[in-house]
Protein backbone atom coordinates (compact mmCIF):
# COMPACT_ATOMS: atom_id res chain seq x y z
CA UNK A 1 0.00 0.00 0.00
CA UNK A 2 1.29 3.45 -0.86
CA UNK A 3 1.58 6.35 1.54
CA UNK A 4 -1.01 9.12 1.23
CA UNK A 5 0.01 12.12 -0.85
CA UNK A 6 1.11 15.22 1.03
CA UNK A 7 -0.74 18.34 -0.12
CA UNK A 8 0.72 21.80 -0.04
CA UNK A 9 -1.44 24.62 1.24
CA UNK A 10 -1.94 25.82 -2.36
CA UNK A 11 -3.01 22.36 -3.55
CA UNK A 12 -5.44 22.07 -0.65
CA UNK A 13 -6.90 25.48 -1.51
CA UNK A 14 -7.26 24.44 -5.17
CA UNK A 15 -9.07 21.23 -4.23
CA UNK A 16 -11.36 23.13 -1.89
CA UNK A 17 -12.14 25.70 -4.59
CA UNK A 18 -12.96 23.00 -7.14
CA UNK A 19 -15.24 21.17 -4.71
CA UNK A 20 -17.04 24.38 -3.75
CA UNK A 21 -17.54 25.20 -7.43
CA UNK A 22 -19.27 21.85 -7.86
CA UNK A 23 -21.44 22.06 -4.76
CA UNK A 24 -19.19 19.71 -2.75
CA UNK A 25 -20.03 16.93 -5.23
CA UNK A 26 -16.76 15.04 -5.68
CA UNK A 27 -18.13 13.05 -8.63
CA UNK A 28 -19.11 16.22 -10.49
CA UNK A 29 -15.72 17.79 -9.74
CA UNK A 30 -13.86 14.72 -11.04
CA UNK A 31 -16.05 14.55 -14.14
CA UNK A 32 -15.34 18.23 -14.88
CA UNK A 33 -11.60 17.72 -14.44
CA UNK A 34 -11.65 14.69 -16.76
CA UNK A 35 -13.54 16.73 -19.36
CA UNK A 36 -10.92 19.48 -19.07
CA UNK A 37 -8.08 16.96 -19.45
CA UNK A 38 -9.71 15.63 -22.62
CA UNK A 39 -10.08 19.17 -23.98
CA UNK A 40 -6.43 19.91 -23.26
CA UNK A 41 -5.39 16.67 -24.99
CA UNK A 42 -7.34 17.77 -28.06
CA UNK A 43 -5.63 21.17 -27.96
CA UNK A 44 -2.23 19.49 -27.72
CA UNK A 45 -3.08 17.22 -30.64
CA UNK A 46 -3.96 20.31 -32.70
CA UNK A 47 -0.72 22.01 -31.67
CA UNK A 48 1.22 18.88 -32.62
CA UNK A 49 -0.41 18.93 -36.04
CA UNK A 50 0.03 22.66 -36.62
CA UNK A 51 3.56 23.10 -35.25
CA UNK A 52 6.58 22.58 -37.43
CA UNK A 53 9.95 21.28 -36.26
CA UNK A 54 11.83 24.23 -37.75
CA UNK A 55 9.68 26.79 -35.95
CA UNK A 56 10.70 25.47 -32.54
CA UNK A 57 14.29 24.40 -33.29
CA UNK A 58 13.47 20.71 -33.31
CA UNK A 59 11.03 20.54 -30.39
CA UNK A 60 7.54 19.45 -31.29
CA UNK A 61 4.59 18.95 -28.93
CA UNK A 62 3.53 15.32 -28.63
CA UNK A 63 0.36 13.66 -27.50
CA UNK A 64 0.85 10.37 -25.67
CA UNK A 65 -2.77 9.33 -25.42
Amino acid sequence: MTAPLQQTAREHADVTTILIAHGDDANAAIAALIAEIRRLHQQLALAEFAGSRGFSRGWQPTYDG
